[in-house]
C-alpha cells in the first residue's frame, strides 16, 4: 500500500454577534470546497474534521470523513496532539478552516509530493503565521510545546523539533486566507472560489463596492497605493510585477503572534506612533497627501495601541461601521477612515498577503473584461 497522507481539518468560529456568524457560515463553505479538493487528491487519506459545529458536522455526514467534536475546554495544540497520534500514518496535514480557499488539487498535490520525497521535513503557506501546515514525520508533533493557537505551528515544528522548512510558491491559493469580513469580501470578487462558497455568497448580499472601487486604482498606472502592515517580502516582489499603479509599502511586525510580542505588548509601529501623535482624523488625512487608496492591516496598529477590542468590533471596524463599535478609540479611528477623502479597506494580515494578491487577480480580469485588452504586466 503507497503511504497517505493524513488531513486535519480544524473549523470553528465564534458566532457571539450576527458578523461573526455570517465568517463562520463563510468558513464551512470553503472548508466543505476545500474538503472534496483533498478527496480528489490520491495521495490523501480520509480527512479528519475537528469541529465545535454541529451543523458543520451534520453537513459532511455523508463524506468519508471522520468528525471529531471539540470539548468544551478547547485547546489547539493539545487537540492536534492527540488527533495526530490517534489517527495519522507518517504524514500529517494541518489546515484551518476558512484557510486555502483558492488552493488547488494541483497545489494540494504538490504539498503531498514534497511531504512524500522529504524526511524530518514540513510545508507551510506561511513559516511565521502559518493558515495550513503538513509535516513528516507526523509524531514531530509531540516534541513541541503545543501552540494555544495555529500561527506558529510551523516555526515551533522547525524550532523545537528539528523539521526542515521547505517553502511553497507564493499564489493567491497558498497565501488567501479568510479570517475578517474584508477577505471575505474580496474572496467574492474571485473567479477561482468553489461551488460550496459560491452558493454562500448567493445567499447573502455583500457590499463589495469600496474593495470594487481600490480594485480600479491596481490597474491605474496613474495611481498610488498606500500597503502597510505586516507586508512580507512575497507580496512586494508580487506588487512590483503584478501591478500598473505605483505603492508606498510600510511593512511592520511580522510575526508579531508567532513569537508572542502581541501577547508580550511589545509591538511598535512607526504608523501607530503617527496615529497617536495626530489623531485619526490627520492621520488619515497625511495618507490623502500620500496615495489613491490603502490598505490597512490595522490589527498592528490595534496591538501598537495596546486595544483589546472584541472579534465584533475588529470585524465592525473592518466593514467601516462605527456605529455598532462598543471600543470608543476603535470607533473614532474606524470614523475616521469611512470619512476620509481616499477610499481605505481595513483588514488583518491576509488583506495584505493572500488578500491583495486575490483583489489584484480579481481587478485585472475586471480590467482586461472592461477593455478587451490585457495591461502588460
Amino acid at each position: 500500500m503507497p503511504e497517505l497522507i493524513t488531513p486535519f481539518v480544524y473549523v470553528g468560529g465564534s458566532r457571539t454577534s450576527p458578523i461573526e456568524a455570517l465568517l463562520a457560515d463563510a468558513q464551512e463553505a470553503i472548508a466543505r470546497d476545500l474538503l472534496d479538493r483533498l478527496l480528489a487528491c490520491p495521495a490523501y487519506d480520509r480527512p479528519v474534521i475537528a469541529t465545535s459545529s454541529v451543523q458543520f458536522a451534520q453537513a459532511v455526514a455523508d463524506l468519508p470523513v471522520q468528525v471529531v467534536l471539540d470539548d468544551d475546554e478547547f485547546h489547539f495544540g493539545r487537540s492536534l496532539v492527540q488527533l495526530v497520534d490517534r489517527f495519522a500514518g507518517r504524514h500529517a496535514f494541518y489546515v484551518g478552516g476558512g484557510s486555502a480557499p483558492l488552493l488547488t488539487v494541483a497545489e494540494l498535490t504538490t504539498i503531498a509530493e514534497i511531504l512524500l520525497s522529504n524526511d524530518d521535513a514540513l510545508v507551510a503557506n506561511n513559516f511565521f503565521s502559518c493558515d495550513f501546515v503538513g509535516f513528516s514525520p507526523s509524531d514531530a508533533i509531540q516534541r513541541i510545546s503545543p501552540p494555544p493557537i495555529d500561527n506558529d505551528l510551523a516555526f515551533r515544528l522547525q524550532r523545537e523539533a528539528g523539521l526542515r522548512n521547505i517553502p511553497l510558491a507564493r499564489t493567491p491559493g497558498t497565501q488567501m486566507d479568510v479570517d475578517t469580513p474584508t477577505d471575505l469580501l474580496i474572496l467574492s470578487l474571485h473567479p477561482g472560489i468553489g461551488p460550496h462558497t459560491r452558493r454562500f455568497f448567493a445567499g447573502h448580499e455583500l457590499d463589495t463596492r469600496r474593495v470594487r472601487e481600490v480594485g480600479k486604482y491596481l490597474t491605474d498606472p496613474n495611481a498610488c497605493v498606500i500597503v502597510s502592515g505586516r507586508v512580507g517580502s512575497h507580496l512586494w516582489s508580487h506588487l512590483d510585477t503584478d501591478l500598473a499603479c505605483r505603492t508606498r509599502v510600510f511593512s511592520e511586525e511580522r510575526g508579531m503572534r508567532a513569537n508572542g510580542r502581541d501577547a508580550r505588548g511589545e509591538v511598535r509601529s512607526l504608523l501607530g506612533h503617527h496615529l497617536e501623535a495626530v489623531g485619526p482624523d490627520r492621520f488619515f488625512e497625511h495618507l490623502a497627501e500620500l496615495a489613491d487608496a490603502a490598505f490597512l492591516d490595522t490589527r498592528v496598529l490595534m496591538a501598537h495601541l495596546r486595544l483589546e477590542p472584541t472579534a465584533g468590533d475588529r470585524f465592525y471596524s473592518d466593514l467601516l461601521q462605527p456605529e455598532r463599535i462598543e471600543n470608543p478609540v476603535l470607533r473614532d479611528f474606524t470614523r475616521a477612515a469611512a470619512s476620509a477623502r481616499i477610499p481605505v479597506v481595513l483588514g488583518g494580515h491576509s488583506l495584505v498577503s493572500g488578500g491583495l494578491w486575490a483583489l489584484i487577480d480579481a481587478a485585472w480580469l475586471k480590467h482586461d473584461q472592461e477593455l478587451g485588452q490585457t495591461w502588460p504586466r
